[in-house]
C-alpha cells in the first residue's frame, strides 16, 4: 500500500503510532488514497504478470470489481486512473461498475 515506517519521534498527527507493552515502538505513515491506488494497480499488474491493458475483457471486469471493493472509485480521478491503466474509456469502466451492480441485485433475494 506504500506506507512508510518511522521512529515514533517522527510521527505527525495523521500517523499511526504502534505501542508494545506501553512503549511506542514505531510509527506508520499511511499514503494518500490516490498514491494507494497506484500501488494497488501495480500489485494487480504483478499478480497478472502483464500490464492491465493487456487483460481480456472478463479479467478487466474482475479487476474493476476488486478495485471497487477496495474503494478505488472514491478517490478523486479514480475512474480516469483505472481506465488509463486498463486501456479503456471511462465509459467502459462505468459500464463494468453498472454490470456488477446489476449482477448483485439479481443475486439478492427479493422480500415479499
Amino acid at each position: 500500500m506504500g506506507a512508510e515506517v518511522l521512529v515514533p519521534a517522527q510521527a505527525e498527527a495523521d500517523d499511526v503510532v504502534l505501542s508494545w507493552e506501553g512503549e511506542d515502538v514505531l510509527a506508520v505513515r499511511l499514503p494518500q488514497l490516490s498514491d494507494s491506488l497506484d500501488h494497488i494497480l501495480a500489485a494487480m499488474e504483478r499478480r497478472h504478470g502483464m500490464p492491465l491493458a493487456e487483460l481480456d475483457r472478463k479479467s478487466k471486469q474482475e479487476a474493476v470489481r476488486l478495485l471497487e471493493a477496495r474503494g478505488a472509485f472514491s478517490v478523486r480521478h479514480g475512474v480516469e486512473t483505472v481506465a488509463g491503466a486498463l486501456g479503456v474509456s471511462r465509459f467502459t469502466v462505468y459500464n463494468y461498475l453498472n454490470r456488477e451492480t446489476a449482477l448483485s441485485r439479481e443475486k439478492t433475494p427479493k422480500a415479499d
